[in-house]
Formats: structure tokens, sequence, C-alpha cells
């Protein structure tokens, strides 16, 4: 006779679940909760209490800790078995376990001292014994392989391979579970705790990494780390990285809008009246560094934009939806990437460095805008400001973005002297600049960036100020007639 434990927190799926192993001949333990909804639902299983002999106790902090549950999870076939008779030991061939939901409860801002009766111990301690002795033990922790598991247990039973997958996912759920205590109470009072866990699902390989000789996977189950085509060639490693600068800066906008990203840098942004034609604008800032591109949306691609995007070569278009109509043009692209733009998830960013990782937060924060030169911004001047501003911000450091009312005109990225990102923008710009405005990521610590803008035809600059040398920036904009904004915070972007 086989022995299954079931003991879990969520309950969905678990009356089904021992149903079928109740009609395939497994005896049940259960308790507390689990033994409640079994007993409602007229399954019959033997109360833990009474197998071990001892009662739930201290609220329930100790009902499964007892070596005749977890003598029956470790003892080995053929090696144990004399100890296991000696002591009236069962072996339980199956142990259905999911923990007290520690994650959602510590979000809910709850007094540590209700939030410790969310930490699991006997779950866990169950979980790492089942799953230590895999050979012999199918563990699952999550209700949604139940379908999977009847489907196993009617048929032929576990195999050796589909144990060890089992196994491998019980310890990453203990992992994780471990880590999100750990991380929650070394946060309690300090900003990044001295030791930081971090575990990612949904673990998937990528075509390759940034060139063809590297190896690359993407894990996650939320925001743009999520994202799968619905069309198209797998998602390679840029391709993410591309999808997420571009849809970082469309957030910014809450207008039609359409952003247009290669090599992680922004080369075309606009608003438009539509989504039509804020595209349009936006391809047509650069329409070489267009080609091959990622294109973020925030409105429903209707048939006519899928036709201008098909117009060309884009990589990936990302969009809040897609007509049936639109759908049908895009799979004219067969290799191109169609994603559904999800909610984004501001997360902390985490990145890799020789022998560790650095952790950034962003909190909440204030910009406060302060026209600092004689001449105030028209109203015009002010609406190219805030979008050379925002695009400025999701740009590679040093950068100087020109833009009009409505898009970006020329856009100069990642170079290690501010003014050459003048220079570059100035020369990508396709048209004319008179009566641009423009943006820095920092302050401009001369003011050949402000002499070299205003040359070109820019009337209105903004910068987050700071410099040892602002009064003379200040003073030159004044000479030259250009209206300057300071905002107090700076972009840097690496």
């Amino acid at each position: 006779m086989k022995w299954a434990l079931l003991s879990v927190w969520d309950k969905s799926g678990i009356v089904e679940l021992a149903h079928t192993l109740s009609e395939n001949k497994y005896n049940i333990l259960s308790s507390g909760g689990t033994g409640k909804t079994l007993g409602e639902a007229g399954i019959p299983f033997t109360e833990v209490s009474n197998y071990t002999g001892f009662p739930e106790m201290m609220d329930g902090r100790v009902k499964t800790l007892h070596p005749k549950v977890h003598g029956g999870l470790l003892g080995r076939r053929h090696i144990d078995d004399a100890i296991m008779a000696k002591y009236g030991i069962n072996r339980i061939d199956l142990l259905v376990v999911n923990l007290y939901p520690f994650e959602r409860m510590s979000a809910a801002s709850m007094p540590l001292e209700k939030l410790i009766e969310y930490i699991d111990v006997g779950g866990p301690a169950m979980i790492r014994a089942g799953a230590k002795n895999f050979k012999d033990v199918a563990v699952i922790v999550d209700p949604a392989d139940y379908p999977s598991v009847i489907k196993t247990i009617c048929g032929d039973g576990f195999s050796p391979e589909q144990r060890l997958v089992l196994a491998k996912k019980a310890f990453a759920r203990t992992a994780a579970y471990d880590a999100a205590i750990s991380n929650h109470l070394s946060n309690l009072d300090v900003t990044f705790p001295p030791t930081l866990s971090l575990q990612f699902t949904n673990g998937r390989m990528l075509r390759y990494g940034e060139n063809p000789h590297q190896q690359a996977a993407v894990y996650g189950t939320a925001g743009i780390a999520a994202a799968e085509p619905l069309q198209g060639k797998q998602m390679s490693y840029n391709n993410y990285l591309d999808v997420n600068a571009g849809t970082a800066l469309l957030a910014e906008f809450d207008e039609p809008a359409a952003v247009l990203v290669k090599h992680n840098n922004p080369c075309g942004v606009s608003t438009g009246t539509d989504i039509l034609d804020a595209y349009l604008t936006a391809r047509e800032v650069d329409p070489e560094s267009a080609y091959g591109s990622v294109v973020s949306l925030n409105r429903e691609v209707d048939k006519k934009c899928a036709d201008a995007i098909n117009s060309t070569f884009v990589e990936v278009v990302i969009a809040p939806s897609f007509t049936k109509d639109a759908f049908d043009v895009m799979k004219k692209k067969e290799n191109m990437r169609v994603l559904l733009l999800p909610e984004r998830i501001n997360t902390d960013e985490v990145r890799a460095i020789d022998g560790g990782i650095l952790i950034q937060r962003t909190p909440p924060y204030q910009e406060n805008w302060n026209v600092i030169t004689n001449r105030d911004p028209t109203t015009d001047e002010m609406q190219a400001l805030r979008i050379a501003w925002k695009v400025c911000k999701h740009t590679k450091s040093n950068s100087i973005i020109f833009a009009d009312q409505k898009r970006t005109l020329g856009i100069g990225a990642g170079q290690m002297s501010r003014v050459d990102s003048a220079r570059i923008a100035i020369e990508k710009a396709r048209v004319s600049l008179a009566g641009s405005a423009v943006a820095s990521d920092a302050f401009l610590p001369f003011p050949d960036t402000l002499e070299i803008a205003a040359k070109s035809g820019a009337t209105a600059l903004v910068q987050p100020g700071g410099s040892i040398r602002d009064k003379e920036v200040i003073d030159i904009a004044n000479q030259l007639n250009i209206a300057m904004v300071f905002t107090g915070v700076r972009y840097f972007r690496h």
C-alpha cells in the first residue's frame, strides 16, 4: 500500500488530487486545514497526529516535525526497511506541500510579530526531506502541476526522470522561500542588506548572447522579462535589452507615442495625433537607424499602422494590442517579433560586474524645474524641452537631445565628450534646428555645448545644473537669448 502526505496552504485543486489518490489505492496522511478540507469532501485520510501519536501543538506550529513523518520521507528503500519496521514508520511515496504565503504577507506591511507566524517550518523541512530522497519520493510543491500528477498516478507512475525534475523544483521553491524571509528581515533596518539573495524563475534559453559565440538566457515571470513573441523568431539577448529600453522611455508619455530603439539607444521618438502619426514621425527622425530597430508603441496597432511598420525592416514591435487585420498584415513578415506590451514592473536594477553585482534603486523623487535665465521659455519651447528631457533620461551618457514640440530632431549618445554628443546630434538632424530645444543629461561644465546648440538654432536648453561654472553658463545663455531651465536631477545612464 502506498502512502501520500498532503499538507497545503493553498487548497486549490487538492480535493481532485486527493480523490485520484484514493481511487488509486493511496493511503492519505493529512492534518490541520488540509485534513478538514478532505474530510468535508468525504475523502478518507489519517490524521498525522493519530499516525505519530503526538497531537498538533503550539497553535499548529508543530504538526509534522516527527520521526515517523521524516523517517517515512527519508527512509531508503531496501536499506532502512528494518529500522522503519521496528518503529512503525510507513514509507511515504508522495508528498504534496505548499507553504505559508510569507512573500504575499510580507508585502502587506504586517507587524513583524504577526508576520513571523507565516514563516513555514514544517513544510520546508518535509519538502527538503522528500526531495533529498527523490529516488523513492515524488514531491509536489505547485498546484499547477496537479493535472500532470493526476495523469501520472492514473498511468504508469513516476519515472526516475520525473522525480528528479520535481526534486529540482522543490529545492528551488525552498531556496526562494528562505531568500524571501532572509531579504525581508535583513531589510527591516537597512536600505541594502549585507547579504542579498536573488532568485528568478521561468528561465528560457535565448538564441545567443550579445554575439553568436556567447550563451544567454532570460528569467522572469512579469514585465518585459516574461514577454514572449506572438509571432516571429525567438527573442535574442539584444532584443530584450532594446525592448526594455524602448518601453521604459515609452512609459514617460501619456499621449500617443512611438519610440524606436537601436543598440539600446533611442533613434527616433515622437508623439502624434494617433499612433500611426507618431510612428511615421519617429521613423523619419533617423530612417537609416530605424532600419532594424525595435519599435515600442503605446496605442493599439491597426492595419494602416501595421502596413507602415511592414514597409521597412523592423526587428521587434511591441504594443498594448493589435487588431486582427493588423496581425494578419504582420504575419507577412514572418521573422518580425510581435509582442504585447505588459504592465511595467518597477524593480531594483541588477547588473553584473567581475566577481559580483551592483544594485540600484530609484526611490520616489521630485524634479524642480527652475528657469534661471532672464528669459522664460515660451509655451512651445517648454513643450519641446519636456520631450527632449524625457528622451535624455533614457539615452546613454553623455547625451544631448534636440527636440521640437512633438519629436526628437537629433540625438547624440554615449560620447566621452558632451560637446561631441552635441555635434553628433546636430549632424544627425534631418531638419532645421531653428527654434529647437535641447537637453543635457548632466550639467554643462563649460559654455561650449550651449554655444554649439545656439549656433545650430536652438533657443532653449534644459539641464540639471550644479556646475561650479553655472554662473558663466547662465551669463552666456542670457547673452545668446537662450531660455535655460535647471531641473536639479541628473540622468547619467551607463
